[in-house]
């Protein structure tokens, strides 16, 4: 969708804006000029003729011939009908993507039936209701279709801690065994050779050679020799723990390996208290449809019923959290976030200083004096290093929100993995974009965010000053994304980097099998960046670099394509069962994006005088909100649910299907979901795993 949105926006900049631009503004000049020699309002003046002495023309010296209202300003109103096209061209092609989208969705799942597809999530129980029976009897009272199964979450805290101590001691007694293995084919291979020396040396002692002949007929493939150590591990013990001794580790290890195995066994017998959510298995998809999608309960928050995530993608330790808990964690987890952006604003505001060479020169004269007369290092430090940290940034935070969303106690990894979006986009908008650009530097940030307050069109005009100084930054910007970062990820530098180190610490056949699973694609990781080039690419297409901006925006969007869709489909795994739920979060914060660059342009025509331009452009901001609750309305719905129409019936060949497959019916191949969930439950596996 981008490569076709900024391919026809970059020929009609290139075309039509340009050289407006070059004739009545001028295009960015990459010589080595600084922010002392161009302000900030002079950056959005049109060309000016070159000084002139008052005196000597005979003027008086309060006249200034120079003021922006004596200037052509006419160039604006081509700036409002592209602020106008460009706005319409970006809902045109987000529109036709979500329409292909959603026709794709509802093909591929309606042609399909998988045990995810016929099952719903059923929260806010009652206590009367909170047996397997009852909410099967109340379903099927409704009419909506015939109920298969309910499994009722309970609290299996006890058993989970169980299963997770004997993860522990299986990973233990297989190190313990493997490095006696690898102990005893050291022994093993040594021998031959010991022997093969003695008889050269012309050693004949038939009591040492009757000795050898029966240990290689034994062979010590089941038994242990006196001269081999075993393993040992320290157990400690007595009060506080404060004695210890060495024991023989695979004796230890499997004897308490036994011991959480009965343990086990007999935790599974006992009978835990049942939570207020269930998954309910429906007999069609039809009725499992139409359970989401209906009010059950007319109750506030009972009997609330949504689509279950796949088994496989369900963390079943979060689904017996209570509401409270989860409400409690998920607030917790907002405020700390709300606090770490505040925190975020040191490091990013002093970044923004290190674009501005009188801000360097308040701080350190002597190096502004340095970069001043110096090219080279003047970019390094101004473009290069703010570009260069940025990007770092990007890549770093999204590992400390992941981990935060997965504390959240989210039922399912999709939910986790679009809070990551969410976390990570609002790290990357806020802070890299708005902070950086509106408010600049740390001495400016409260000041203006005061002003902005009391009045709220400061932030367009701030947002208009600052976008022109900031172009060069944000074409780097984007050409260290697309070009520099992009080629990295198809090389997997990370885990390639890790590789040596895991392997390293590998010992035990599961540890060389977990080496060579193929890396997780996360879309938080990914997603934010790209949201983020498209915002700019949007908010600079008009202005003087825009054409620049487009361009290299295009040559990121084209390397992503190719890069995520090799990863996707070649060299990375990705198991959550999504089915598109990302699409929506997409086009709200695309409809962000278009808002920042309603208001932007309006701010620019402001400033240059063009007030009649810029009250014309204001009508598309709240014409792009209205928009945003007609696609919320319209669209998403048809990408979180399946319509019924969609539903092929004759289509479904799960080998549980009930009524949906006729008699007779064969189906020639499965889906990818179908292949990965047959013969899957809604079982918890600390209950069923052997």
């Amino acid at each position: 969708m981008s490569i076709k949105l900024f391919g026809v926006m970059f020929l009609m900049t290139a075309a039509i804006l340009a050289p407006i631009n070059n004739h009545f503004v001028g295009l960015p000049s990459w010589s080595d000029d600084d922010r002392n020699k161009t302000s900030l309002s002079s950056a959005f003046l049109p060309h000016r003729p070159p000084p002139i002495d008052f005196a000597s023309a005979g003027l008086p010296k309060s006249t200034n011939i120079l003021e922006p209202e004596d200037t052509d300003n006419s160039y604006l109103w081509a700036y409002l009908v592209f602020t106008y096209v460009f706005t319409g061209l970006a809902i045109y092609f987000m529109t036709d993507q979500t329409r292909k989208i959603i026709k794709l969705r509802q093909d591929y799942l309606g042609g399909q039936s998988t045990i995810t597809d016929r099952t719903i999530k059923l929260s806010g129980i009652p206590e009367e209701l909170r047996s397997e029976d009852k909410i099967k009897e109340f379903l099927e009272k409704l009419e909506i279709g015939k109920v298969k199964n309910v499994t009722i979450c309970r609290y299996w805290n006890k058993l989970d801690d169980l299963m997770d101590k004997r993860a522990y001691l299986l990973r233990r007694l297989e190190e313990a065994w493997t490095v006696h293995l690898g102990q005893q084919s050291k022994k093993q291979n040594a021998e031959p050779r010991n022997g093969a020396q003695g008889a050269e040396s012309g050693v004949e002692d038939g009591e040492e050679n009757n000795n050898g002949e029966g240990h290689n007929l034994l062979g010590a493939s089941h038994m242990t020799s006196y001269d081999i150590t075993r393993p040992t591990t320290r157990l400690w013990y007595g009060f506080l723990n404060l004695q210890s001794r060495k024991i023989d580790a695979i004796d230890y290890y499997e004897e308490e390996l036994r011991k959480v195995d009965d343990k086990v066994t007999r935790a599974r017998k006992f009978f835990y208290e049942a939570t207020p959510l269930a998954f309910v298995t429906m007999d069609s998809i039809p009725a499992c449809q139409m359970a989401v999608q209906a009010i059950l309960d007319p109750s506030p928050m009972q009997l609330v019923a949504k689509l279950a995530p796949a088994p496989s993608d369900i963390i079943w330790t979060n689904t017996y959290l209570s509401r409270s808990s989860r409400m409690i964690r998920s607030w917790s987890i907002t405020v700390f976030i709300l606090i770490l952006t505040v925190i975020w604003l040191i490091p990013v505001a002093s970044l923004a200083g290190l674009l501005d060479l009188c801000t360097i020169r308040q701080v350190a004269p002597q190096l502004a004096d340095y970069l001043q007369s110096h090219t080279i290092p003047k970019a390094l430090i101004q473009i290069g290093l703010p570009t260069l940290i940025v990007s770092l940034l990007n890549v770093a935070v999204p590992f400390l929100y992941d981990y935060l969303a997965n504390m959240q106690g989210s039922i399912s990894q999709g939910d986790v993995e679009l809070s990551v979006i969410s976390k990570n986009f609002f790290f990357t908008f806020f802070n890299v974009f708005l902070v950086l650009t509106v408010f600049g530097t740390a001495a400016s940030f409260w000041p203006v965010l005061q002003e902005s307050l009391q009045d709220t069109t400061k932030i367009a005009y701030q947002l208009a000053q600052s976008l022109e100084v900031l172009a060069k930054f944000y074409i780097n910007f984007i050409l260290l994304q697309g070009i520099g970062l992009l080629p990295f990820r198809l090389l997997e530098f990370g885990s390639v980097t890790l590789y040596p180190i895991t392997l390293m610490g590998a010992k035990t056949p599961r540890d060389y099998a977990e080496l060579v699973q193929p890396p997780i694609f996360k879309y938080g990781f990914y997603l934010p960046s790209a949201l983020l080039v498209y915002i700019l690419c949007i908010v600079y297409s008009i202005l003087p670099a825009g054409y620049l901006v487009l361009l290299f925006g295009l040559i990121y969007f084209v390397f992503g394509y190719y890069t995520y869709k090799y990863q996707l489909l070649y060299a990375m795994d990705h198991p959550q069962h999504a089915t598109g739920g990302a699409w929506p979060m997409i086009c709200y914060r695309l409809m962000v994006g278009l808002g920042v660059f309603q208001l932007a342009m309006a701010g620019v025509m402001a400033l240059k005088k063009g007030f009649e331009a810029a009250a014309i452009a204001v009508p598309l901001i709240p014409f792009t909100i209205w928009y945003s609750y007609y696609f919320s309305r319209t669209f998403e719905p048809l990408t979180k649910f399946i319509a019924l129409r969609s539903i092929r019936r004759e289509s479904n060949a799960d080998e549980d299907v009930g009524t949906d497959r006729p008699s007779g019916h064969i189906r020639r191949g499965s889906t990818i979901d179908e292949s990965r969930e047959r013969g899957l439950q809604y079982v918890n596996p600390s209950l069923t795993v052997p």
